[in-house]
């Protein structure tokens, strides 16, 4: 009865090594990139200019960052996380692949299962985007003109809303009454402030939907 449980302790705490390891060393390499041409060539931006430029990216993209750690590792697993933050792309591709595949194979987030198979899909989609990245290098001359052509734009400016539509209906058809009050609340948000931070809008979402299924939990509305 011991081994089951040993050998998936000994898995899970293997994943943390090497995805703590495999962080580290994706922050050393991407922060060492600018500071070794610094170093290399003696050039060194202001301070004054250099934190007035990084203030508003911080106030952006740090709460975005600390959003999609608090609800994306419950989707993805621990493998599937780390997997997916060192290789990025999370919202738009990771993510996505991530659900379907565990759809796809029946499984669901947050049990051993499931975390298997979303690391195995986001490792394959990120070697996917690699070989498709450098295919459309080797290529752009190419396709340039088709993909810039008018035919195709409106296509692509729609390609992340369609991806995301396709996948909220499949978790709104599970349980509609869930999705009535966030949904409402983030089309009456995108109306009175079209611009109103993503790093506001997920944490918002999140936190009316929990307090609303907890809510209707309790008086057996689901």
């Amino acid at each position: 009865m011991n081994a089951p449980l040993k050998v998936y302790k000994t898995y899970d705490e293997t994943i943390h090594r090497n995805g703590r390891i495999w962080m580290i060393a994706a922050i050393l390499i991407t922060q060492g990139v600018p500071l070794a041409i610094s170093l290399r060539f003696g050039v060194w931006p202001p301070i004054g200019k250099l934190i007035a430029g990084l203030l508003p990216t911080m106030m952006v993209f740090w709460p975005i960052a600390i959003v999609e750690v608090l609800t994306f590792t419950p989707m993805l697993g621990s493998g599937g996380t780390y997997l997916g933050f060192v290789t990025g792309n999370l919202s738009n591709l990771k993510v996505p692949a991530a659900i379907a595949a565990m759809q796809s194979a029946g499984v669901e987030p947050s049990t051993k299962e499931g975390e298997i198979i979303s690391t195995l899909s986001i490792g394959a989609s990120s070697l996917m985007t690699n070989v498709v990245l450098v295919t459309g290098v080797l290529l752009m001359s190419y396709l340039l003109p088709v993909l810039e052509s008018p035919t195709l734009k409106p296509a692509f400016a729609n390609l992340l809303p369609a991806l995301f539509g396709a996948l909220g209906v499949v978790f709104i058809s599970r349980n509609w009454k869930i999705s009535v009050a966030p949904l409402a609340l983030m089309i009456g948000l995108f109306i009175a402030i079209p611009t109103l931070p993503v790093g506001i809008l997920i944490p918002a979402g999140a936190i009316v939907s929990i307090g609303v299924a907890r809510l209707m939990y309790k008086r057996n509305m689901l």
